[in-house]
């Protein structure tokens, strides 16, 4: 056993014997203490040995179980599979080939399909045997899949030394806020959350981990605000991680005293950029947030601002067993969390991982980040433009839901834009660009916009799992209407 993997353990078994009767996993209906946390996950261990594979796939709403399985699979040294619940059928099926996953535990709405997929069912498993050699690198203990760039996932193999190291490192961060009641907003097929759960367990706190339907949470990008505000009242967390589109909604039902930020003493937020402007609302309601930065490869959070050392617009210093320099374009390189290799392809050797992310470090070591090296657009004037940035601008205003901007050769920046709710009219839209162009410089400032008649998702391709933006879809879906003028709406300058 690994030495990250054995102090995780022995500090669940720690809680166990000295705080027996704490409340460890709270879910929709049913509650544990951490007692019964750690004889279920070692009750669990013993049932995935009897099986006698190398690969276990979960595909479970957020629950207790799920976080049950999850353990005894890292605990008992098993390679785990985690598939969101927003992948489609064929997402999944890529997933569960390409991994060659012997086990599945799944939600029973998925029967139909994991039969068709060549499983066959024996007592609470989905099993399969495959003949083929394993494709993963030795030691590999998570295998998450990233969607990248095109809709096949991508698996990305990490150690359970890495994943737990940063957990760890995500606990010493908040420890300062004293947070003992995380709740899991987001999958637990997620890395960050998943590894965010293991950071609460390591602090002996209390795990919320209500079902996205409990939630109002559909799929990659749909929420039901009145479900999910009605949960974190009832609940009242201290610790909560974030995607910059859950943070808006937050803030804006909290500047309408929809919602309490009280209870919250530590707010994460990753997996895209935030605007300057939406961290300072959040300041104002009394909503405590830390902006990071992380990646997959790198076992997800690279970055963190925390209690006493946090710069707004930054994504904050480097966690404690991670470097981070810049190369001679400004790319971000990290050292010292690396993954193991990509599902499929030769281990990866390297000691600094290209992050095809754009920044700069101020004097304090601050990182800054400057949108997707690959993402940069040159328009017709000679000026380089990050689109992240004037959509983050965008969608932090009331009526903008998704936002994408495009100005590659072209004498003008031309928005993509999908509103939150169907009533809103064009002057609504106009007014919202022209309020973030006030924020812009004239280059960077969108002079034309279209309203779309659909949302980029991940279904219609457009969104990747995480809920990003396919650039690169998008740009061949609707290259026509971005680069000719006469279907265009222009905005107000």
């Amino acid at each position: 056993m690994s030495p990250e993997l054995q102090r995780f353990q022995q500090t669940l078994r720690r809680h166990a014997e000295e705080k027996p009767h704490d409340l460890a996993l709270w879910g929709d209906t049913l509650t544990l203490d951490y007692a019964a946390l750690y004889g279920h996950v070692r009750q669990r261990q013993l049932r995935l040995r009897e099986e006698r594979v190398q690969v276990i796939a979960l595909a479970l709403d957020n629950g207790i179980e799920a976080v049950l399985w999850d353990l005894a699979a890292l605990f008992e040294g098993l390679a785990c599979v985690t598939l969101p619940p927003f992948f489609n059928p064929a997402q999944r099926a890529h997933c569960l080939h390409q991994s060659q996953a012997q086990r599945v535990i799944a939600d029973p709405e998925l029967d139909d399909e994991l039969h068709d997929a060549g499983f066959e069912k024996r007592g609470e498993y989905w099993c399969r045997s495959y003949s083929e050699p394993q494709r993963m690198p030795v030691g590999t203990a998570k295998l998450t899949f990233t969607s990248g760039t095109t809709g096949t996932p991508k698996g990305v193999c990490l150690s359970a030394d890495s994943l737990l190291r940063v957990a760890r490192e995500l606990d010493q961060a908040s420890k300062p806020a004293r947070p003992q009641h995380h709740l899991a907003l987001l999958p637990l097929a997620i890395l960050l959350e998943n590894l965010g759960c293991y950071a609460a367990l390591y602090a002996g706190a209390t795990l919320s981990v209500p079902s996205q339907k409990a939630l109002g949470i559909l799929g990659a990008s749909g929420v039901e605000a009145s479900r999910l505000l009605g949960c974190l009242a009832q609940r009242a967390p201290h610790s909560l991680i974030l995607v910059p589109q859950l943070l808006l909604m937050l803030v804006s039902a909290g500047e309408h005293n929809a919602f309490n930020p009280q209870s919250v003493r530590f707010a994460a937020v990753g997996g895209a950029r935030v605007s300057r402007g939406l961290l300072h609302r959040a300041e104002r309601i009394g909503l405590p947030v830390y902006e990071g930065y992380g990646l997959s490869e790198c076992a997800s959070v690279v970055c963190l601002n925390r209690p006493g050392t946090q710069r707004p617009g930054s994504v904050g210093r480097p966690l404690p067993h991670v470097q981070v320099r810049l190369a001679a374009d400004g790319e971000v390189l990290v050292k010292g969390a690396q993954l193991l290799g990509y599902l499929g392809e030769p281990a990866y050797v390297g000691e600094w991982w290209p992050t095809g992310d754009l920044g700069e470090i101020d004097q304090d070591g601050f990182l800054y980040l400057n949108g997707r090296k690959k993402h940069q657009f040159v328009t017709s004037y000679g000026r380089n433009v990050n689109p992240e940035w004037i959509e983050a601008e965008l969608t932090q205003r009331q009526p903008i839901a998704q936002a994408f901007v495009y100005g590659e050769a072209m004498p003008y920046n031309h928005a993509l834009l999908w509103p939150h709710h169907p009533e809103c009219s064009n002057e609504q839209l106009a007014t919202a660009v022209a309020q973030a162009n006030q924020t812009l410089p004239d280059y960077a400032r969108v002079q034309r916009w279209t309203r779309l008649s659909q949302p980029f998702t991940s279904a219609n391709g457009l969104l990747t799992a995480n809920g990003r933006p396919r650039r690169e879809a998008i740009v061949a879906q609707y290259h026509r209407l971005l680069t000719e003028s006469a279907v265009s709406e222009e905005s107000a300058p």
